[in-house]
């Protein structure tokens, strides 16, 4: 958990002073931190992706209205709340062999970001991959506008609450 606490100090200072923030300048004059859920280990999942079936490429929809296509890798399973849930993972050049994971829970619109969040599944070596939503973030346009993001398609909407990782932004 020191991991998850290091890292959200290291993203509010990069909110707040650094060029790459997604912050117009005047949120950034006013920037406090962001809020989040406490860590919680029960969001920590050891996974195993189940290979996409068939064609892997998907066309996902952007905020601004404009869809892309994405290439997903396959779906983890996992228990929250004694429920079986699925996502669907999809490859992101930029994060090496990680695997971007985009979607919406119940705390949708409510305590977090209305389109939903992001997380990173991260390999570990061992043909298993660590799904930990307690790195859950927003996407960049959920802080301004002028960011075009990918949207959770509707198979990575679970029904249950997701109280971990960032919280909704207030603008």
């Amino acid at each position: 958990m020191d991991e998850i606490t290091q890292g959200r100090a290291a993203k509010d200072h990069l909110f707040g002073h650094g060029q790459e923030s997604p912050l117009t300048p005047e949120q950034r004059a006013a920037f406090t931190g962001l809020r989040y859920f406490a860590p919680d280990p029960a969001y920590r999942f050891l996974v195993r992706l189940e290979p996409a079936p068939g064609a892997t490429s998907h066309e996902i929809q952007l905020s601004d209205g404009a869809s892309t296509a994405m290439d997903a890798a396959g779906a983890f399973a996992f228990t929250i709340a004694g429920q079986q849930h699925r996502l669907v993972a999809y490859q992101s050049s930029s994060e090496g062999d990680d695997l971007f994971v985009p979607f919406r829970d119940a705390t949708s619109g409510k305590e977090t970001y209305g389109a939903g969040r992001y997380v990173e599944a991260h390999p570990d070596g061992h043909g298993t991959y660590v799904l930990d939503l307690n790195g859950a973030y927003n996407p960049y346009c959920a802080y301004n506008d002028a960011w075009s993001c990918p949207l959770p398609p509707r198979e990575n909407w679970l029904s249950v609450p997701i109280k971990a990782g960032e919280q909704t932004f207030p603008h």
